[in-house]
């Protein structure tokens, strides 16, 4: 079976982890985990891609999959 986006009511099937590291205030989005683990979240590309970080964090997305128009580019936030 495949997963599942994590967000609330999205049905939608997972294509990225998303994980944090609070220490330095960065997320990170790489392409989906092989395993699934309690401490990080699957999300589908529509989440992936809208992705907002609290003021004063830093996104690091790592997915080698491009989707919905995006560009490595301009997924790289700091």
């Amino acid at each position: 079976m495949s997963r599942r986006c994590a967000r609330p009511g999205c049905q939608r099937p997972a294509i990225a982890t998303l994980s944090y590291n609070y220490g330095d205030g960065v997320v990170i989005i790489e392409d989906l985990h092989e395993h699934a683990h309690p401490m990080v979240h699957d999300l589908c590309a529509f989440h992936a891609d809208r992705l907002s970080v609290p003021l004063g964090w830093a996104c690091h997305d790592s997915r080698q999959v491009v989707t919905f128009g995006t560009s490595k580019r301009n997924r790289q936030t700091a």
